[in-house]
């Protein structure tokens, strides 16, 4: 095992990984590309191609955390909701609390066979992201820069472009808009304050016109609202760089499902809906940070091999050509080869560590309520 560990944390290991991942994703995006053409032909068959291309990509990702880190993942919920796991459209309500919270979400969405197809309402930086932005866009995801004047229209359309989509799906939302900091839970609980709002312990204040809108624009083909909360063993902190490093966390996600029937439709109805599960939600947090568990039965849907076979796929493809090309710089002892790949390989390991960066919780996330971005008149 101490020898599996050394192994997991080599940089070589990690940067050919890194290499499969990106020279993967653009490959994907490339064929991404050629495929739009099917969108005048024919919509419904270019959502499914692209389905799949995206499912290449994301459960390389997926791999990381299943099969190189073996986290494990416990769902606590009745067998009533696992029986619809994956079987229906439904809007996800996630806390945006860690760096690795948008994988644990993915894990659950490839346990149930719908990763390719599962959605989110992102923020419109991400879609300049190489590979994430760009595989996002052909997915039709949602991009909102966060300002509603702004964003009506973009966000409207884009939903409402969904509600004939052909494969179930799972559209995550992060209502409190970004991830948990103090210096933001701070500023939150003072707006919380204001509006005479009941303050929230361990999430910030949600936003509601992002969940209201989606909620109206997919009222029909969207049956239920799954309310996940996620928490650690241990207090553990994960990182995204810890995965790759190998190292093995214990996520326990509280799953709760609602009917939309049973939402109201009024939009500050649906709001003051949406407070209150948030409320719900810190106690079921309260309630972990003092037993070590969330309450209800759990279940611990098991990996497929699915995600291991893609990668090893794509491995197989692309560092066979790359192993015969370092070799092949190695015996010709030029100099001018030599300095060359060790440029490739530095820029490569740059560029491997910005994609890292995007997850971490101290290089992202908005400025929201905080007024010291802010310029001075």
């Amino acid at each position: 095992m101490a020898l599996l560990a050394y192994l997991k944390s080599l940089f070589i290991l990690q940067l050919l990984m890194g290499f499969v991942f990106v020279v993967s994703g653009l490959i994907i995006n490339f064929i991404q590309l050629c495929t739009c053409i099917l969108w005048p032909i024919n919509r419904q068959l270019y959502r499914v191609i692209n389905c799949r291309l995206s499912y290449s990509l994301w459960s390389q990702l997926v791999m990381l955390l299943e099969w190189w880190s073996g986290t494990e993942c416990t769902l606590y919920t009745d067998q009533a909701t696992v029986d619809k796991l994956g079987k229906e459209h439904v809007i996800v309500i996630l806390n945006h609390n860690y760096e690795i919270d948008f994988l644990c979400g993915w894990t659950m969405c490839e346990r149930y066979g719908i990763l390719g197809s599962s959605k989110v309402l992102a923020k419109h930086e991400l879609l300049k992201v190489p590979l994430i932005g760009w595989t996002w866009y052909f997915l039709e995801i949602v991009f909102c820069k966060r300002k509603w004047e702004e964003d009506r229209n973009t966000v409207f359309n884009g939903l409402k472009r969904l509600q004939d989509y052909p494969e179930f799906m799972w559209f995550l939302l992060y209502c409190e808009g970004t991830r948990f900091t103090e210096k933001k839970h701070q500023i939150s609980m003072q707006v919380a304050e204001s509006k005479g709002l009941p303050k929230l312990k361990y999430h910030l204040l949600p936003r509601t016109k992002g969940f209201t809108t989606t909620l109206q624009c997919l009222k029909g083909t969207v049956s239920a609202v799954y309310d996940v909360t996620l928490n650690f063993k241990d207090n553990q902190v994960p990182t995204l760089l810890g995965i790759v490093n190998g190292k093995k966390y214990k996520a326990d996600m509280s799953v709760r499902r609602f009917s939309v029937k049973d939402i109201p439709d009024d939009e500050e109805q649906c709001a003051n809906w949406l407070h209150k599960l948030y409320q719900e939600k810190d106690a079921l947090q309260e309630l972990y940070s003092k037993e070590g568990k969330f309450p209800g039965p759990t279940i611990i849907p098991p990996r497929r091999p699915w995600t291991l076979l893609n990668f090893l796929f794509w491995a197989t493809l692309l560092l066979s050509p790359l192993i015969n090309f370092a070799c092949g710089v190695a015996v010709s002892g030029s100099p001018l080869l030599i300095i060359g790949f060790i440029i490739f390989l530095i820029v490569a390991s740059i560029a491997i560590r910005r994609l890292i960066g995007v997850t971490e919780v101290k290089k992202t996330g908005s400025s929201y309520g905080d007024p010291g971005p802010k310029k001075q008149n």
